[in-house]
């Protein structure tokens, strides 16, 4: 009994029903199983012609589920390592720009326990811990600033 490796077709398809890849990740991801014969390229644009690569349900897929962790900055960062267009990108971001704030402090609420800084390291520390995140400099000055008192986007 002999075992068939994959096709490239059935290994995209496998990926693409664990998450939403963008067109570049899947070409990067089935570059190494490329055998001769294989056209990478044509499995790629029938995937698309089908609508199962969609570069908007990918920049949706990474806001809806990293952005209740991370800055507008890194979330940026993150589609653009995707290899989606940056007006896919801003788009995304326009989108969730009024959140940062609350997102910012739920986010330090949830490491700190809604400890206040006492000191200039302390606060110097929480800030770091934010701008990791890709949190903006004015959002992390305000929460780190208000401690736990609520703040208005």
């Amino acid at each position: 009994m002999g075992f068939n490796a994959p096709s490239l077709k059935g290994r995209a398809l496998r990926l693409l029903s664990q998450r939403e890849h963008s067109r570049a990740e899947l070409q990067t991801k089935l570059a190494r199983h490329v055998q001769e014969g294989d056209d990478l390229a044509a499995v790629l644009d029938d995937l698309e012609a089908k609508d199962f690569i969609n570069a908007g349900r990918v920049a949706d897929s990474v806001v809806n589920r990293r952005s209740s962790r991370l800055g507008n900055r890194r979330l940026a960062q993150e589609l653009r390592s995707k290899g989606l267009h940056d007006d896919l990108v801003r788009e995304a971001i326009e989108r969730i720009a009024g959140t940062e704030t609350s997102r910012a402090q739920a986010v330090w609420r949830q490491r700190f326990a809604g400890r206040p800084a006492t000191t200039p390291q302390e606060a110097a520390r929480q800030m770091r811990f934010l701008a990791a995140r890709g949190f903006g400099g004015d959002v992390i000055r305000r929460v780190v600033r208000a401690g736990d008192e609520d703040i208005a986007d």
